[in-house]
């Protein structure tokens, strides 16, 4: 079985409980997906399958690319992802679709993105440093500080925490709780936020660590002293 799917971030929203409970949500346009390449521990070492997103435009292809697709007998796709399959379930055969109905309500999934890039940023916005004094003629406000000692080693040591282009790398957002599952129009709302702005592609998969989903209990009524 396939533990993950290609989607789009659609937006936020907000989904209301019967109680009235709010849940801040984001929407997920997850799949259809078709099975561009099988791959087993035969012949590569593991089991995975390479899913490529079904959009309504028709994808542009080079000559190799167009190989690999006639080979599968799929049609091209622009977006493309490897997903592991689950230990144990069925094999996938290229051409299979996958759809948004592998989740289920209240499942635990982890969101894979890239998150938004925010450019060359200070060590204060960067590395949360908090910076010097505002007042009292001070001129160390929002500087680094030392960044290392002159006699010894006499040089910069690597992983020193300095100003650099701030956000744009892949981020996985673990854990969020599935509220709705709509397979008839291929939507998957999960809890809380996600990486990346909206119409950018992440692959929703199983949780790896799922947390487990806590159960309210009633209380029972103490007894009271007779």
């Amino acid at each position: 079985m396939v533990t993950g799917i290609i989607g789009r971030k659609v937006g936020m929203t907000q989904v209301f409980d019967p109680d009235g409970t709010v849940h801040p949500a984001t929407v997920i346009k997850a799949g259809p997906c078709v099975v561009v390449q099988a791959k087993n521990a035969q012949s590569d070492g593991y089991e995975a399958v390479q899913l490529g997103l079904v959009e309504e435009t028709p994808a542009k292809t080079n000559k190799p690319t167009k190989g690999h697709f006639k080979k599968a007998n799929v049609p091209p796709t622009r977006v493309r992802r490897e997903v592991k399959l689950a230990p144990g379930g069925d094999p996938l055969n290229t051409g299979d679709q996958v759809l948004v109905n592998i989740f289920a309500n209240g499942e635990r999934v982890d969101v894979i993105g890239t998150g938004r890039g925010k450019g060359f940023q200070g060590v204060v916005r960067r590395h949360h440093f908090a910076g010097g004094a505002a007042t009292h003629g001070s001129m160390f406000h929002r500087a680094p500080g030392s960044i290392g000692a002159s006699s010894f080693p006499s040089r910069v040591v690597k992983g020193m925490r300095a100003a650099g282009r701030m956000g744009g790398g892949r981020v996985t957002t673990r854990n969020l709780k599935v509220l709705r599952v709509d397979a008839d129009n291929h939507l998957l709302i999960v809890e809380g936020s996600v990486p990346g702005a909206p119409t950018s592609y992440v692959v929703v998969r199983k949780a790896v660590a799922a947390k487990r989903i806590k159960v309210a209990q009633v209380e029972k009524p103490k007894k009271g002293k007779k």
